[in-house]
């Protein structure tokens, strides 16, 4: 995807995240995140939001932690959330193709960088906040912007060394989108996995002890555990699917 297909994933899933939160109001419990209500998904969101902007407008070249969730509920809350993601947007229009900032992923650039994992932190909290209406369902997501995320989840998260997905022997995990024709395969083993993407030759013909294919959108939703397993189809030992959603949740540190 372009940095700018990508930047307007943020400005759409955004806005959705914010009509979805205000329809459902500041008390509905978020189906997809135990524990959480809408104001806690509102909360740090816009922190996340603000956090990101900083990079991109001010162009930080070294890390810089972000500021507290904001102590704010209701129709306030809404409204600084929906101030901080038209920052975040008016930022990512704004910023040169050349711009340098600290990054933590690999990326063509820190834009696209910046652009991509944006993109992808609102359209999974919008699913979250949509999981709080009470219909509990969610709109579809992109197909390409689902193989997308799952393409950084699997292979720049996941290949990062604080990634927990290990196992005690080689294992093979494979991702298949039915769709979209991409594929994954995910090499398990005591060190961080190693994920290599394509959809014929060695790799893909690679035998898998577990492989989880459907509609992109649907295993994107599963891999980052808004999902159960039931969603997508799975064949091969049902362990590494265990595996997966017990150990490989990001969290904000």
């Amino acid at each position: 995807m372009t940095v700018d297909e990508h930047i307007a994933a943020v400005d759409t899933a955004g806005k959705a995240l914010a009509d979805a939160a205000a329809a459902a109001g500041p008390d509905a419990v978020v189906a997809t995140c135990p524990g959480w209500r809408v104001r806690d998904l509102l909360r740090h969101t816009a922190m996340v939001h603000r956090w990101a902007t900083g990079f991109v407008a001010e162009g930080y070249t070294s890390y810089r932690p972000g500021d507290a969730e904001p102590a704010l509920d209701g129709a306030e809350l809404l409204a600084h959330f929906r101030a901080g993601h038209a920052r975040l947007v008016e930022a990512l229009r704004a910023a040169p193709a050349s711009l340098e900032c600290w990054t933590f992923l690999p990326g063509a650039s820190p834009l696209a960088f910046w652009a991509r994992r944006q993109a992808h932190e609102t359209t999974v909290h919008r699913v979250d906040a949509e999981s709080a209406l009470p219909a509990h369902g969610a709109a579809p997501v992109d197909a390409a912007l689902a193989a997308d995320g799952i393409d950084e989840l699997l292979r720049s998260f996941h290949a990062r060394e604080r990634s927990r997905v290990r196992t005690p022997e080689p294992r093979v995990l494979r991702v298949r989108a039915v769709d979209t024709g991409d594929v994954w395969t995910v090499r398990l083993s005591p060190e961080a996995p190693v994920t290599e993407r394509g959809g014929s030759g060695p790799t893909a013909a690679t035998a898998a002890d577990c492989e989880l294919s459907g509609p992109a959108d649907r295993l994107y939703l599963t891999l980052w555990n808004r999902l159960p397993d039931s969603a997508v189809t799975m064949a091969g030992d049902a362990a590494l699917a265990r595996l997966w959603r017990e150990t490989s949740a990001i969290t904000w540190s």
